[in-house]
């Protein structure tokens, strides 16, 4: 037997609640941004993430409210997404506490930094793959907003490339579930997708 779960009898908390204990395992964007006179640079976690487009490469992340990733976007238009890997999951974490936007992440952290080439927020120097990002587009929906940045440039420290592409199992993605669960990768199936073919007429 099924249990209902009626959106509009629970609530909106009580129902993030079970959304995000539903939509598993999620990627995490662990982006990296600056305020409009480069003082204080931002890092969090936004484990609403994907890719929008493939042409131009476009990839989004959600802000729930207004944090302090999408303020800095909207004011200066630009964004580094970092990979969340498996060694790094204690300072993901304490990144993801709601400090006061005049506060680093960074430093609060002890999470060293790179330069990137084409935006002014820095990398994680530890993350092993950083997508610099410009603002394309912004949607608000709800009570939250979708943050779409072009991607302007991809940078991979090349011990995580396999055949000239980054390989899940020298990345070992961290992923959200639902509360204070996280996930790890676990056992990666390899399994070919079957091309369709037009049936022939009998000779």
């Amino acid at each position: 037997m099924r249990v209902d779960f009626d959106p509009e009898s629970m609530g909106g908390d009580a129902f993030y609640r079970f959304l995000t204990s539903v939509v598993v395992p999620r990627p995490i964007a662990w982006v990296s941004s600056v305020t409009p006179d480069g003082a204080v640079e931002n890092l969090a976690p936004h484990s609403f993430f994907s890719i929008a487009s493939t042409d131009p490469p476009i990839v989004q992340f959600t802000s729930i409210g207004r944090k302090d990733s999408l303020r800095n976007v909207e004011d200066t238009g630009e964004f580094v997404v970092n990979f969340s890997p498996e060694p790094l999951l204690r300072q993901i974490r304490d990144t993801a506490i709601d400090f006061p936007r005049a506060v680093s992440e960074f430093g609060t952290a002890g999470i060293e930094r790179e330069a990137s080439r084409h935006v002014r927020p820095p990398r994680v120097a530890a993350s092993p793959v950083v997508l610099e990002c410009r603002s394309h587009t912004t949607l608000r929906m709800g009570n939250s907003t979708l943050v779409f940045g072009r991607v302007f440039l991809a940078a991979v420290h090349e011990e995580y490339l396999v055949g000239g592409r980054p390989d899940a199992e020298r990345l070992r993605p961290l992923t959200k579930l639902g509360g204070d669960q996280w996930g790890t990768l676990g056992e990666i199936v390899h399994l070919s997708r079957i091309p369709y073919e037009e049936p022939q007429d009998d000779i």
